[in-house]
């Protein structure tokens, strides 16, 4: 607010595009450069606020009791209780500190506001009012602030004040990073790109959409309102907003988290929500003088998250009510004449036990699939790195001779797994190793859901000695070639790739080991078959959904339907693992009836 209010429109808003334009570099580099010029800034307007409470008034300090405010509200009745939603400016920026968590840990948070930051703003605003005490202008744009600083440092003042108030709005831009990772993660918004700009700490995050529209928003604040008591009435009605959902939520965790009494609950919640709802009748009271924007940013983001959440989670019932067995695919197979095709058929799933409803739907309609079979899903850790080892889950669906496999992927938040070009390789040479080590420890590695079994090796290279990959070579997608150069196709991989042009695609060969004589054979005819399926040729196997509602919805289920939609089409797309060639992509279509 300081930045519109000394310098013009337009080299405010330029100040901001700089700004936010510096925000891809990280947390720890932007506080390494913006850190020196806060700290300066708390200690210029401390020493300020010290100077004027010793030189106009010094018993001004005893205005920090609450008796004053109780008596300038009796005195000024409307007009006084209108000027909180002032007053708590006063405090602005120092609550985002608090939203901060994922950038900061809670003990440097608490030291820095309980030893710096309060203190000096109790210091600099009592020299303030000591200084308007004896010096009351009578002028409305009277700014007592700069008017308060000797004028033979004001000159620095005002340059300094240009780079903290540019620097202020940090803390509120990281905290509106960190407060949209977490609604990603609870699928309370659309997706969009989360960068981490840390190794080390796993909340530091950078998302560029969100900055762009956060820039997007503040022009148009500077631009359209170009008015600092608009922007301040506006910025007022945010920040006890935001206190008041604080302490209610925080009367839930009392209650329901740390067990304590109802009553002690009840009462947290009437004593700090009593000064809390006063203020915001305060901050009300202004609503036609800016505050209304907060309202309609509110309503427009509050549709946004509840569309996206209500969304979500039908199409989560909706997989989970309509997932199948494999005892269905099984039984399903002898009477619709389905047919196993050579090939390895990849299918991408979010759920990790059944047949996905999408998968399903494949089958009944066009009744083949390949003769290997892996269902992949990927699982995120709040690790920065997840290593080979520990990487791959492989279990199998059903029994042996079904060859289906399950496989899960765990990543950190700084593994460069969309960068793999290997990756379709990793996971045969993990399913090979898998095979080869399922006869000794499938006792212990059975996993309770009683039918799939788990591999977590972490002091073993994946892809050990049960497959041995070749020298690279170059074929076309979905085909092999053999010694005598002809490339073999599935029948189904002849069905997916008509129509579209092959796509030359680095692919690596795989021979069962020197030692696989030693290997039981029915453990080397499986291996022999999954190679032979590498070699047959790969299909990817996506589902796409469309929701759908059904007869009869109310307006509501209709609006919020209508906004997922919106939504989904418009965001970005569900993050892979791997660059699927288009050649040997399928994408299924699935109507959710919702």
């Amino acid at each position: 607010m300081l930045l519109v209010a000394v310098v013009p429109v337009p080299f405010a808003c330029a100040i901001l595009v700089f700004l936010f334009t510096l925000q891809h570099y990280g947390t720890h580099r932007i506080g390494f450069i913006f850190a020196p010029i806060v700290i300066v800034w708390l200690l210029f307007i401390s020493l300020v606020g010290l100077y004027n409470i010793f030189y106009w008034d010094r018993q001004i300090i005893y205005a920090i009791s609450p008796l004053y405010m109780y008596r300038f509200i009796r005195k000024n009745e409307v007009e006084g209780l209108r000027s909180l939603g002032s007053i708590l400016l006063c405090a602005a920026g120092s609550e985002a500190m608090f939203a901060d968590l994922g950038h900061f840990s809670k003990k440097s948070i608490k030291i820095t506001f309980v030893c710096l930051i309060y203190p000096v703003l109790v210091i600099c605003y009592a020299g303030q009012a000591a200084f308007i005490s004896k010096n009351l202008h009578d002028s409305e744009d009277f700014n007592h602030l700069s008017e308060s600083v000797p004028k033979s440092i004001r000159h620095v003042f005002i340059a300094w004040s240009l780079l903290a108030s540019a620097v202020g709005s940090q803390a509120t831009i990281t905290a509106s990073f960190s407060i949209i990772n977490q609604c990603l993660a609870l699928g309370c918004f659309p997706r969009v790109k989360v960068i981490h700009t840390s190794d080390k700490i796993h909340g530091q995050v950078y998302i560029p959409d969100v900055n762009w529209v956060l820039m997007a928003l503040s022009l148009s604040v500077t631009i359209g309102f170009h008015d600092i008591v608009r922007i301040g009435n506006a910025t007022g009605l945010a920040i006890i907003s935001g206190m008041l959902l604080t302490t209610c939520l925080m009367s839930l965790v009392i209650a329901l988290y740390w067990e304590k009494s109802v009553l002690v609950s009840a009462c947290f919640l009437v004593f700090f929500g009593s000064f809390e709802i006063m203020y915001v009748s305060a901050s009300m009271l202004n609503f036609h003088e800016g505050a209304w924007y907060l309202v309609f940013l509110l309503a427009c983001f509050m549709t946004i998250m509840l569309a996206w959440h209500y969304g979500t989670m039908k199409k989560y019932e909706f997989d989970l009510q309509n997932k199948v067995s494999m005892d269905w695919l099984m039984d399903l197979s002898p009477g619709l004449g389905v047919s196993r095709v050579p090939g390895i058929g990849f299918i991408y799933t979010d759920i990790v036990t059944g047949i996905p409803a999408f998968f399903s739907h494949f089958i009944t309609n066009l009744p083949a699939f390949h003769q290997v079979l892996i269902f992949v899903s990927f699982k995120s850790s709040p690790v920065p790195y997840v290593p080979p080892s520990r990487r791959y889950l492989i279990g199998r669906v059903g029994m042996k001779d079904h060859k289906i496999y399950r496989c899960i992927v765990q990543y950190g938040y700084r593994d460069p797994i969309r960068d793999t070009d290997d990756f379709e390789d990793q996971i045969i040479r993990s399913i090979g190793e898998f095979i080869s080590l399922e006869e000794n420890d499938s006792e212990a590695l059975i996993s309770p859901e009683g039918r799939m079994i788990v591999v977590a090796k972490p002091n073993q290279k994946v892809g050990g000695n049960a497959l041995i990959p070749l020298d690279e070579t170059y074929s076309s997608v979905g085909a092999s070639r053999p010694e005598n150069g002809e490339i073999q196709r599935s029948p189904l991989g002849e069905l997916l790739e008509s129509g579209c042009p092959l796509v030359r695609r680095k692919k690596v060969q795989f021979m069962l080991s020197p030692n696989s004589p030693k290997i039981p054979r029915s453990i080397r005819e499986e291996l022999q078959e999954l190679v032979d399926a590498r070699e047959s040729g790969t299909a990817y196997f996506l589902g796409q959904s469309h929701l759908s509602m059904r007869n009869g919805s109310n307006y509501l289920k209709r609006f919020l339907i209508m906004a997922y939609v919106f939504l989904d089409k418009n965001c970005r797309e569900p993050p892979l693992a791997l660059n699927i060639p288009h050649a040997a992509l399928v994408e299924v279509g699935t109507v959710y009836i919702i």
